[in-house]
């Protein structure tokens, strides 16, 4: 990601108490530098629009974090408005004192005109706090903020790859390069499957060795599978590598079935498994909107995430179960049985991942989905991941949910989501609706 620049405007007037604006200008500057250390500062408060306007000279923030320190009129926004179309956090300071005498700030009164102000530039997805700079939500509040901000401009870099085409009857992950340019930044690149199947067939053992031994200390039990198959998965696992690789691709939704197992005779599960530990984020049946999901549960957890059908729930347990054929990362396999190689449960054709996932105390299952007016929506939901053995041949997953899990299922069921979800370790669903404020879509937290 280029370098992220977050900038902070603390305005006022010089007619309030400038000691008790000088002093939340100090803690506000330590608080902002604790979230992001390069985080940029004026020298001063901004108590005229000539410093604001010196200030804001030569800057090109990626976020703005407008501060009344004092009451300040439309025009100091209005200049900000003028200069700059990013998001904006505005952050209304508490009265430092009451006590029937003179009013210290009258920060709330230029809260008032500064966001007057960005509703009449038509700005009006800002976030707003309201607190001192030693509150918890306050800090909270700034710090999710920051890192929605920041997962949003990386999004702008982002290459995700469509590797064939969706098959039949799997459409909802088909993707518009210019709408996920448009609302998400990406760049949508093509290729069909076969240029990839023909570019592994080309290869003699002796140069996929490397990906044999990877796998092998990844997996367990790979040498059950005929060497065959694991010498076809090793060309198939480098022909991806040298493909995302020469691509600048972090994401990629791949076709997997009839294809790998008519044309190459080896699935392509176990490549991106593989792909998945390695940092892409790899879905299957060529569902793209899954593959971003994927991706931005990656970087706000900082590990791959399972991706999934949700197949079986229970009433007693609150569980939701998700499942899928068998591309599920290694490292997310339970401890005590390793990343177990089995076969495809329908073409009974390996390398195809078969194990259940490890237990993790904090989880988000998690969609970028889409409306049936073609807008863009997220789901989200938390709750935990049960330690729980293989449920089905393939990979799965077993999710207590925070909240009724029959109600997630009943409801999202209703209101037309898609078969593919995210498990995400960690909470996420602060970052993860900031996000969607920041994109302008809406969120279903179920």
């Amino acid at each position: 990601m280029d370098y992220f620049k977050a900038v902070y405007i603390p305005v006022g007037v010089p007619t309030f108490d400038l000691e008790q604006a000088g002093d939340q200008f100090e803690k506000s500057k330590a608080m902002l530098k604790s979230v992001d250390e390069d985080f940029v500062f004026p020298d001063e408060m901004l108590l005229s629009i000539d410093k604001l306007c010196a200030y804001l000279d030569g800057l090109t923030p990626d976020v703005i974090v407008f501060q009344n320190l004092t009451f300040a009129n439309a025009a100091y926004m209005s200049e900000v408005m003028r200069r700059f179309n990013c998001p904006v956090l505005l952050w209304t300071l508490r009265e430092p004192v009451i006590d029937g005498s003179r009013l210290r700030l009258n920060s709330l009164t230029g809260a008032y005109s500064a966001a007057n102000t960005m509703h009449a530039f038509g700005k009006d997805n800002f976030v707003y706090v309201f607190g001192a700079p030693d509150e918890d939500e306050v800090k909270d509040t700034v710090s999710t903020f920051i890192k929605a901000a920041k997962l949003r401009k990386s999004m702008m870099n982002l290459k995700i790859a469509a590797i064939g085409h969706t098959p039949q009857g799997f459409g909802f992950g088909r993707a518009s390069d210019t709408e996920l340019m448009n609302v998400f930044g990406a760049e949508l690149l093509s290729i069909e499957a076969r240029e990839l199947i023909n570019k592994a067939k080309s290869y003699t053992y002796e140069e996929c060795e490397e990906f044999i031994k990877r796998s092998d200390e990844a997996m367990t039990g790979l040498d059950a599978t005929p060497a065959e198959r694991v010498n076809d998965h090793a060309r198939l696992y480098k022909a991806y590598t040298e493909y995302v690789r020469e691509s600048g691709v972090e994401a990629l939704a791949s076709r997997c079935w009839p294809d790998f197992f008519t044309d190459f005779g080896t699935p392509v599960c176990g490549v991106l498994s593989m792909l998945n530990d390695d940092g892409i984020a790899s879905a299957c049946e060529a569902d793209v909107y899954g593959a971003l999901s994927m991706w931005i549960g990656m970087k706000l957890s900082g590990e791959p995430v399972f991706f999934g059908d949700p197949v079986s729930m229970d009433e007693d347990e609150n569980t939701i179960t998700f499942w899928h054929c068998g591309a599920a990362a290694c490292s997310l396999a339970r401890k005590d049985t390793g990343a177990v190689v089995g076969v495809h449960p329908n073409r009974k054709i390996g390398p195809a991942m078969d194990f259940g996932c490890e237990a993790f105390p904090e989880a988000t299952v998690f969609r970028v989905g889409r409306d049936s007016d073609g807008s863009f929506r997220f789901f989200i939901t938390e709750g935990s991941v049960l330690d729980k053995p293989k449920q089905f041949t393939g990979t799965s997953i077993v999710f207590e949910a925070d909240s009724d899990a029959e109600d997630i299922i009943k409801e999202s069921v209703a209101d037309g989501f898609e078969p593919h979800f995210v498990v995400i370790k960690g909470h996420h669903s602060d970052t993860l609706e900031a996000l969607a404020d920041l994109l302008d879509i809406d969120t279903y937290f179920y």
